[in-house]
């Protein structure tokens, strides 16, 4: 189900994006730092997502050329 793991990805990318810039038009150092570590954890969410993905097709490939 990767690509619901994308969307979920995704969303929270944007919505750390969106606390960062509601951080940055309010002064707000904490809620800046906030933003950009939800964003940090989206991608590295993602990038074990992509890695799963690509194991997978690894994985079927190897079957398909043992049958």
């Amino acid at each position: 189900m990767a690509g619901i793991e994308d969307v979920k990805n995704a969303a929270a990318k944007a919505a750390g994006k969106a606390k960062e810039a509601v951080g940055n038009v309010t002064d707000n150092d904490r809620l800046k730092a906030e933003g950009k570590t939800d964003q940090v954890k989206a991608d590295t969410k993602q990038a074990g997502t992509n890695v799963k993905d690509a194991a997978s097709g690894v994985a079927d490939s190897l079957k398909n050329e043992n049958k």
